[in-house]
């Protein structure tokens, strides 16, 4: 087995242990609002669940040579934003938000993505997930050498989840068909599905 210390390493080579061994991680796809109005949208694979009570969840949005993205900017300058959870039904539309365009223009159109209002914040979701969350910002933290990014914990303040998705309480996760980031440009489907009984 090879021992690395990551401190004998570049950043990118850290990033590719990171990512090809973290894996598969769920993507948000998150949608902010500028104090001029555009809608900006985003995937994000550093991304997960902090609690339940209250609903947090958490972003990482890395800097680019330590200046915040559009996401992280807006997130803080507004104190909301919507996450929504990416599936196969969308998913080159998501591709396509990642493309890097000045803040004055909106991944959402460019994309041809559908905005609908959201119901607690001012933030618009984007109306072809089958789930999203609106979400308050708890709270921003810069972490990392520079800083190196931006850990944005939201407060769920409304879940928004499809009719066919939805049933006693749970998500079918079948239906749902949701995406994972692997490393590179590779991402999974949800596969194989089997249970254990926990102790």
């Amino acid at each position: 087995m090879h021992s690395i210390d990551p401190r004998t390493q570049s950043e990118r080579d850290n990033y590719k242990l990171l990512t090809g061994s973290i894996i598969p991680r769920p993507v948000a796809f998150v949608t902010t609002l500028s104090k001029d109005g555009v809608h900006n949208g985003a995937p994000f694979s550093y991304f997960t669940i902090v609690t339940a009570n209250p609903p947090l969840i958490s972003v990482s949005v890395q800097r680019q040579n330590g200046v915040q993205k559009d996401t992280a900017r807006n997130a803080i300058e507004t104190g909301a934003f919507v996450v929504h959870i990416s599936d196969e039904t969308y998913a080159e539309a998501i591709n396509m938000t990642a493309a890097q365009l000045p803040p004055h223009e909106s991944e959402i159109e460019l994309a041809k993505l559908t905005p609908v209002p959201s119901e607690v914040i001012a933030v618009p979701g984007v109306e072809e997930a089958s789930i999203r969350m609106e979400c308050l910002l708890e709270q921003a933290i810069p972490l990392g050498d520079g800083p190196a990014c931006d850990l944005l914990i939201g407060k769920v303040v409304r879940f928004h989840v499809a009719e066919h998705l939805y049933e006693n309480g749970r998500i079918d996760a079948t239906g749902l068909r949701p995406i994972s980031r692997l490393a590179g440009n590779s991402y999974a489907k949800l596969g194989e599905l089997f249970e254990i009984e926990r102790p």
